[in-house]
């Protein structure tokens, strides 16, 4: 979500009305999350001038780490200077920390040709853009599901109760600290994802939902505790099950 906001506010700086714009003072300081939308705090750094330049050498853009050279325009600029400026910091202060560590695992090849391809420079602000809105179409559709065994049908399902809350077996990435609590496009793959986590015996699903519409699911280690909710339904491993009456 963060990544994604600010490709989009990066897009629109790459062709503002004002011309390509560039933050010179570059800092994850620099901004801040709104109704879920990345801000930029402080626009005193802003820049829509460009590098002026006789031939392509003198346009070389220079990090710490790496430089690229870029082309010398007709007009005497260098092109694009300042939408690659803002892409290069944004793939150094954002997308190497936040890209590769959360995706389901069939979406992270497409985000690590994200991060190589910004991180190159083969990217322009457009091609990144485009990248991440089929990365998320992909994420909240579901058709990065990979064809598997249909497992749900391991589970019984009850309408109508969760169990109590409390502290159960961690994952990562979830949604609280106290415990398992994960996005999920549907009760089949919430329960894929229980099959693979060693302690879970049960989840269960809530009308909760994240940014992309997606629910939330709560992975448990147990399920006996069980309390009437009329906005969840429970779903326990039939082999869990054996031998209790429900």
């Amino acid at each position: 979500q963060i990544c994604l906001s600010l490709v989009k506010l990066l897009f629109y700086l790459a062709h503002s009305p004002l011309g390509s714009i560039a933050l010179l003072d570059f800092q994850p300081r620099q901004f801040v999350m709104v109704d879920g939308n990345l801000k930029v705090t402080d626009m005193d750094d802003a820049s829509t001038e460009e590098l002026s330049c006789k031939e392509d050498n003198d346009c070389t853009l220079d990090f710490p780490t790496k430089s690229f050279p870029l082309k010398c325009s007709m007009a005497g600029k260098c092109e694009g200077i300042n939408e690659k400026k803002n892409l290069f910091n944004a793939y150094r202060y954002f997308f190497t920390y936040l890209l590769p560590h959360s995706a389901p695992p069939a979406l992270r090849p497409l985000l690590s040709d994200i991060l190589n391809a910004t991180g190159d420079l083969r990217y322009g602000i457009n091609e990144t853009l485009r990248a991440f809105e089929k990365v998320l179409h992909l994420y909240k559709s579901g058709l990065y599901l990979q064809e598997r065994p249909l497992l749900l049908k391991d589970y019984i399902s009850l309408k109508g109760f969760r169990t109590v809350e409390g502290e159960g077996h961690k994952c990562w990435p979830s949604y609280s600290h106290l415990g398992c609590l994960l996005s999920i496009h549907s009760a089949e793959e919430a329960a894929a994802i229980c099959n693979s986590q060693l302690h879970c015996q049960s989840f269960i699903v809530t009308q909760h939902r994240t940014w992309t519409g997606r629910p939330l699911a709560s992975f448990q280690s147990s399920w006996t505790d069980l309390v009437p909710d009329t906005n969840a339904v429970v779903y326990i491993k039939r082999s869990a099950s054996s031998g209790e009456r429900l």
